[in-house]
């Protein structure tokens, strides 16, 4: 692993509030366990964010979002203030921003993407899913911008 991915988890972990609040009282060790741990799980987040077909960041008003399949994680934050986000999509993973899309009822009804890489080749009924690059596709046409992007000639 990269040391200043390695400096950005760290730190970030270390001012978290808990961990602040356990090193005033003096409990440094159960804050350092605790980091550890931390770093360890997010560092597990990236290492999936670089392997899954469908993984992805997605960022809109309402937060930012890193999908790992069946796992997501978030915060009600842009991505500007999400390091975990910052550094998948710094390491290649897409990154959708949806902050320009106006319509958000066309948006609301996207299907979803495919959580486990498979593609429902009719996405029209309920519980339906796309791929990603499908997904990508759609969004794109509502305003979205894609950086990372994963179909062949367009990556910016």
């Amino acid at each position: 692993m990269q040391p200043g991915v390695l400096r950005v988890l760290r730190a970030t972990n270390a001012s978290w509030w808990r961990h602040r609040e356990l090193r005033r009282t003096g409990h440094t060790a159960l804050a350092q366990r605790l980091e550890r741990q931390t770093v360890l799980r997010d560092l597990g987040y990236l290492k999936q964010a670089a392997s899954l077909p469908n993984a992805h960041v997605i960022c809109g008003e309402g937060g930012t979002f890193l999908h790992l399949g069946w796992t997501t994680v978030s915060t009600f934050a842009p991505i500007e203030r999400f390091p975990l986000a910052s550094l998948a999509v710094a390491r290649g993973t897409p990154f959708i921003d949806i902050r320009p899309v106006t319509d958000v009822i066309a948006f609301a009804n996207l299907p979803p993407v495919a959580r486990d890489g498979s593609v429902d080749p009719d996405h029209s009924g309920p519980g339906g899913s796309v791929s990603l690059t499908s997904y990508i596709d759609m969004v794109e046409e509502l305003g979205a911008s894609i950086t990372n992007d994963p179909r062949p000639c367009r990556s910016t």
